[in-house]
Parts: structure tokens; C-alpha cells; sequence
């Protein structure tokens, strides 16, 4: 006569019980993980906007005070209390209220992840004459040198993107040379070791401007303070 054993009851309890565990642990974790994000989100939404406002003072030189705007039928108009917009532009004032120029968003593939820059426009000099990398996940020690080599930030100072005689298009394309080839102020003289991240960077300029400029030359009286601000000295 054979005898019934227990064991298999007892293990099947047991790995129930681990189970029970392994769920609760995993919900658990979950859990905190959304409290982690909901409690440091505010801070981390502090900490971009208080970057984005020192890039904008560090691609448009000589400001004291900006404003932001964004693009609504047809034409640019101040950021009021809208949580999200589109087409934001960063307008930049001296200490005369005088329009110096604008801060314009861009972005595009690099060799890693999404590429967010902040590049500064000058209407008088149809120039771009600041660059700042916002975002960026590039490989350190070669694809980062798009954020603080100064040789590649040089070719940001005073890049050629005039505009066509009826202001409708870029008169000449940004590309991307190898380095040490640049021959052109709409050119960005690449850098050696870092070729897909400083292509990256031309590209994403090329279609900003492309798509942009000529959509805030034809607005540029959008960007002028009304009198009441220039006495006041406030912006938005």
C-alpha cells in the first residue's frame, strides 16, 4: 500500500506566499517610485526653467529682460497664463527696452538621443549670435564636446542666416564641414571625433531657420514693446 505525501501541497503554500511577496513588493516599489516623481517634478520643472532663462541671456548678448511669445494666427503674441504652447520664442531687451533679438528653440536626432538647443537671432545683423545646448545625451568625452568646446562654439558668435531679398526663405543653407574645412559664415566646422553629434547640430540649425526665420522677420514689430512697457520698463 503506497503512502500519500504532503510535500507538494506544502511547496505550492510556499511559492504562493513568495509570490504574495514578489507583488507586493513590486506594487510597493511602483508606489514610490510615483511619489518620487510627483514630488520632485515641480523642482525639476524649477530647476529647466530657471536653465532655459540663463540660455537665453547667454545666446543673446547685451539683454536685460525677456519675454516670451508664441506663434498664433499668423503672427507671434505675448505667453500669457497657458500652461502649454506652441512655437515659443524668447524675445530679448537691452536697458533701453531696444529689441536685440530672439531666443529660438530646436531640436533633432544626435548620435544618441534627442538634441534641444537654444540659439539667439539678431534681426539687424541677420545673424545667429549665441548657442546654448539645452538637452542633450551625447557620449562624454566626444559627442558632449558639442556643449563646451570652444572651437565649435565659435562658429555661433556670428553665423551667417540672412535672409533671401523677399524674406521668404534662408538665403543660404547651414551645413556641416569636416574640421578645419570651413569656408563660409553659414557653415559649422565640425569636430573631429564627434562627426554624427556636430552634423546633428547643423542639421537641427538648417531646419530651425529654415522653418522659422523668415516666419519672425516678417512678425518682427510683434516682438517691440508697447510704449507703456518701454516707460514702465516691464515685460511678460
Amino acid at each position: 500500500m503506497s503512502t500519500i505525501k504532503e510535500a507538494p501541497v506544502i511547496e505550492e503554500a510556499s511559492s504562493f506566499k513568495m509570490l504574495q511577496a514578489m507583488v507586493g513588493i513590486g506594487i510597493l516599489c511602483a508606489l514610490l517610485i510615483v511619489v518620487t516623481y510627483e514630488t520632485t517634478k515641480p523642482r525639476i520643472a524649477q530647476l529647466k526653467q530657471a536653465a532655459l532663462e540663463k540660455a537665453i541671456f547667454k545666446v543673446i548678448p547685451g539683454i536685460s529682460k525677456t519675454a516670451a511669445f508664441h506663434f498664433v494666427e499668423g503672427t507671434f503674441v505675448p505667453v500669457g497664463n497657458q500652461k502649454k504652447v506652441d512655437q515659443v520664442v524668447y524675445a530679448g531687451y537691452n536697458d533701453s527696452n531696444e529689441l536685440v533679438g530672439v531666443a529660438i528653440n530646436g531640436k533633432g536626432q544626435g548620435y544618441a538621443d534627442i538634441i534641444s538647443v537654444l540659439y539667439g537671432y539678431s534681426f539687424d545683423k541677420q545673424q545667429i549670435i549665441g548657442f546654448y545646448v539645452l538637452e542633450s545625451k551625447e557620449t562624454p568625452g566626444l559627442g558632449d564636446k558639442i556643449e563646451k568646446d570652444p572651437d565649435f562654439l565659435a562658429n555661433f558668435t556670428a553665423m551667417d542666416a540672412s535672409l533671401s531679398a523677399d524674406l521668404s526663405s534662408i538665403k543660404n543653407k547651414i551645413t556641416t564641414t569636416k574640421s578645419g574645412e570651413k569656408t563660409n559664415a553659414w557653415e559649422v566646422d565640425g569636430i573631429t571625433g564627434a562627426t554624427i553629434s556636430s552634423r546633428a547640430i547643423g542639421d537641427i540649425l538648417a531646419s530651425s531657420t529654415e522653418a522659422m526665420l523668415p516666419l519672425i522677420y516678417k512678425n518682427k514689430n510683434a516682438f517691440v514693446l508697447p510704449k507703456n512697457q518701454e516707460k514702465d520698463g516691464t515685460t511678460n
